[in-house]
């Protein structure tokens, strides 16, 4: 008899194991470093769509879904890759990052790839990882910084700017953007003066504005992360003097930027990937009932990345990772019931009955073949304290 309630103890707490066990999804952002304070609302906007289809109790017949957050740095890829590894070691189905576009490509060469774990990025935007060896695995919902390149550009005519100096942060994303915007700012009739690279990290940034200063020019482009050298080549540059007018890269665009030099940026421009489609709009609201400011850059790709994952979880009837890999581009391209921030639900319940949909999301998702959003990019300035969006490129 005792043997007997051994065996159905266990059979009963296997069972209970399988029914209830939680999928768990990797959150790999840069908690620390260049851009700490962007991840914070970034993540908080993944772990939405993470809470709201595991709340729904339609993903996978009533799975949960558990968040294992780690920090990729930003800019340090073995630290980076170390974490991933920590992270995937802990059976996550998928992963919801990371940012920065070096660690990414780290990461996903070095760790998510060989161990065929799904990787869906936010705001990787280097072209170089168009070409990434990702066997299928390798997703983001940032545009590249082929587009984002040469929409700022366009802004940077459309402002009157006839000659600007560039400084760059010394990386994939610094580098390939840098690439990009002096070949279309030039091919505008737009004079570079100088490129400078720039380290991140420094204390001092008063010997790359004097050789900026030097070559002169309307403006500087910064083309960095607002919480370290980009941050410190502006105030370097409002110090002497050398510059007051700055064109902003994505990774500039930031509250904590306007709370460092308020209307020392007025006259300061840049652009970020977004929309002001009905999906964006949507998605404030339901970011801001949850007390989420999504007016930051990546928030809504990151909503969208993590809700992609769990929509080709549903596709797949499956948690197992090569499923996933499978389901994305389906569910990201349709044809099918478009899904926007807070329809989850719906999407589950009709992928669950062999429904198609077509996941438009914050950010009107459109993959190409590879698996990169085509994107659309927001026009940023300086207004009453904040950075405002003049309109939609």
């Amino acid at each position: 008899m005792k043997k007997l309630f051994v065996a159905a103890f266990i059979f009963v707490s296997t069972f209970t194991t399988n029914v209830f066990a939680e999928v768990k999804m990797g959150i790999i952002l840069g908690f620390t470093g260049p851009i700490e304070s962007l991840t914070p609302a970034m993540a908080a906007s993944a772990e939405l769509a993470f809470k709201e289809a595991s709340d729904s109790g339609s993903l996978l017949g009533g799975e949960k879904i558990s968040v294992v957050r780690a920090d990729s740095t930003c800019v340090d890829s073995a630290a980076a890759t170390a974490a991933a590894e920590g992270v995937i070691a802990q059976g996550v189905a998928a992963i919801m990052g990371a940012d920065c576009s070096g660690v990414t490509g780290a990461i996903a060469s070095n760790v998510a790839v060989p161990n065929g774990v799904v990787m869906i990025s936010p705001s990787a935007t280097s072209p170089g990882l168009t070409d990434l060896d990702d066997k299928g695995y390798f997703f983001r919902t940032a545009p590249s910084d082929a587009r984002g390149g040469q929409i700022l550009a366009d802004i940077t005519k459309d402002r009157k700017i006839k000659s600007l100096a560039i400084t760059h942060t010394n990386n994939d994303y610094g580098k390939g953007l840098t690439n990009v915007y002096k070949a279309a700012v030039e091919a505008h009739g737009i004079k570079v003066t100088t490129v400078v690279a720039h380290e991140d990290g420094k204390a001092d940034y008063s010997s790359e504005v004097a050789t900026l200063a030097s070559a002169g020019g309307d403006a500087v482009a910064v083309i960095g992360y607002l919480d370290q050298g980009g941050k410190g080549i502006i105030q370097a540059s409002l110090d002497s003097g050398a510059f007051d007018k700055f064109v902003l890269s994505d990774g500039m665009i930031g509250q904590s930027l306007v709370d460092a030099f308020g209307k020392d940026l007025k006259k300061s421009f840049g652009s970020m990937p977004g929309s002001t489609g009905k999906g964006a709009g949507v998605f404030a609201k339901v970011a801001s009932a949850a007390g989420i400011d999504s007016s930051g850059p990546y928030t809504g790709e990151s909503y969208d990345a993590a809700a992609l994952i769990v929509l080709a979880m549903q596709a797949g009837n499956s948690a197992d990772r090569a499923s996933i890999a499978k389901n994305i581009m389906d569910v990201a391209n349709g044809p099918g019931k478009k899904i926007y921030p807070g329809e989850l639900k719906k999407a589950l319940d009709l992928l669950a009955k062999g429904k198609k949909v077509d996941y438009e999301g914050a950010t009107g998702v459109t993959f190409t073949s590879v698996g990169e959003a085509e994107g659309s990019f927001l026009e940023q300035e300086v207004k009453g304290g904040k950075f405002k969006t003049k309109k939609q490129r």
